[in-house]
């Protein structure tokens, strides 16, 4: 199951019954060095060698798309669902409270959506000027994103996003399949069928991200899922580990295959609702027939 950016906000309707509107999100293009300089005014000679020494010359990078809504269906959920909202201006409006939270985010989103492109090299002082915030919180971002393994740090550059292939993809798949397929087969003979019930609101919430073709939207519906399912063992570290995997199993690949259309997430999400039926029957051989062939596909 798979599960991109300009910041979004995040919100919460107060009902599982409300509609919450979902649309994709897009990282700003950024700006070049010299309209930074003239944006701000000609910077001191220290603070320039000070961006330098942090690896943040930012000469040669690659534009970004603006940003740009993208229609997509209501979502509902059962816990707050991230929801972007138009942008009337390059620079979007970033909230104070969180900042680095919201930044990371951001940036998690961008990589779904491939829209910060593999082996390309982003620094933080030009993301920070189009999100509107300093580079502290982007390069805080940025080194978080270097843990998850999804970027590199280049000194005096600033952070290249990993390039990765399709075996890497299938490593991803084989481990998380080790990993879920005993647990969800021990929870469908322990778990009632109301707990799973209870899990449907999200399954239905990824159907609807994936009919409307959001990449980015899906991804997150498709991880809540697990997290929620996974969570029924009551082990915490391997909820963990296996969030950790699924978010690496999302990231964009180079010479892989076309990224998953329309048809291929809608039909992705239809094996969650199927899923959901043979565990709330408790018909074991469906089970493990639907899950072992949910990580086969990817």
């Amino acid at each position: 199951m798979e599960q991109a950016g300009s910041l979004s906000a995040r919100g919460s309707t107060g009902s599982a019954a409300s509609d919450i509107r979902t649309a994709s999100v897009r990282v700003p293009a950024q700006a070049r060095a010299a309209d930074v300089e003239r944006e701000r005014g000609v910077a001191s000679d220290e603070s320039r060698s000070a961006a330098g020494a942090r690896g943040e010359h930012t000469h040669s990078e690659p534009p970004i798309p603006h940003p740009r809504v993208e229609s997509a269906r209501s979502v509902e959920t059962t816990r707050p669902v991230e929801t972007a909202r138009p942008v009337e201006t390059a620079r979007p409006v970033v909230q104070r409270a969180s900042v680095r939270g919201q930044i990371l985010d951001a940036l998690r989103t961008a990589l779904v959506a491939g829209e910060l492109a593999p082996g390309q090299v982003y620094s933080a002082p030009v993301l920070g000027e189009r999100f509107g915030v300093s580079a502290t919180p982007v390069r805080e971002a940025m080194q978080q994103l270097a843990l998850e393994g999804a970027v590199e740090v280049v000194p005096n550059r600033g952070f290249r996003v990993v390039r990765r292939g399709t075996r890497e993809l299938a490593e991803l798949a084989e481990i998380r399949a080790l990993l879920e397929v005993p647990v969800v087969l021990r929870l469908a003979r322990t778990v009632p069928a109301a707990r799973w019930a209870e899990l449907r609101p999200l399954a239905e919430a990824a159907a609807r991200a994936a009919s409307a073709g959001c990449r980015a939207t899906y991804a997150e519906c498709d991880r809540a899922f697990h997290h929620a399912m996974l969570a029924l063992a009551g082990n915490d570290q391997l909820v963990q580990i296996a969030d950790d995997l699924h978010r690496r199993a999302q990231w964009p690949l180079v010479g892989g295959p076309v990224p998953r259309g329309r048809a291929d997430l809608m039909a992705d999400a239809a094996e969650h609702l199927a899923l959901l039926d043979a565990l709330t029957a408790q018909d074991l051989p469906a089970v493990q027939s639907l899950v072992r062939e949910h990580f086969a596909d990817h």
